[in-house]
C-alpha cells in the first residue's frame, strides 16, 4: 500500500464563515485552525497546505473564560533595548480585537513556512460586513 500525497491539482479551496460573538476565544481558534490546516479533509498531508479560506466576523464579540481578562498578558518586543511592550487582554480586545483572535489561531498553527501562507487564508473583521460575499461562504458552526 502506498502512502497518498495530495497533489495541487487535487486541492478544493472552499471558503467558511465563522460568527465570533459570545464564542469563546480558545476553542474557536482551534477549530479554524483545523480548518485552515486542512485536517478535515481525507487528501490532508502535513508538507502541504491542503486547506480552506475562512471568513472570521464579530471579532469584538468573542469571549474569554476565568480571570483571561485581567491576568493574560500580551507582550512584543521592539527591537531596541528595554523595548518590551505589555498589554493585558482587556486593552487589546478594546483596541485591537482581530489581533486577538489572529494571534490565537497563528499560536496553533506549525512553526514553519507553510503557516504563513495558511495565515493569508484568514480574514478576519470587527463587525458583521466583510467583502467577501462573492465567493459564496458557507456557515460554519462552531
Amino acid at each position: 500500500m502506498k502512502t497518498y500525497v495530495a497533489k495541487e491539482k487535487d486541492i478544493q479551496k472552499e471558503w467558511y464563515l465563522v460568527d465570533a460573538k459570545d464564542k469563546i476565544l480558545g476553542r474557536l481558534a482551534t477549530r479554524i485552525a483545523r480548518i485552515l490546516r486542512g485536517k478535515h479533509k481525507a487528501i490532508y498531508t502535513p508538507h502541504i497546505d491542503t486547506g480552506d479560506f475562512v471568513v472570521v466576523i464579530n471579532a469584538d464579540k468573542i469571549k474569554v473564560t476565568g480571570k483571561k481578562l485581567d491576568d493574560k498578558i500580551y507582550r512584543r518586543y521592539t527591537g531596541y533595548p528595554s523595548g518590551l511592550r505589555e498589554k493585558p487582554l482587556k486593552e487589546l480586545l478594546a483596541a485591537k480585537p482581530t489581533e486577538v483572535v489572529r494571534l490565537a489561531i497563528k499560536r496553533m498553527l506549525p512553526d514553519n513556512t507553510l503557516s504563513k501562507n495558511m495565515l493569508k487564508k484568514l480574514k478576519i473583521y470587527r463587525g458583521e460586513v466583510h467583502p467577501h460575499q462573492a465567493q459564496a461562504p458557507k456557515l460554519l458552526e462552531v
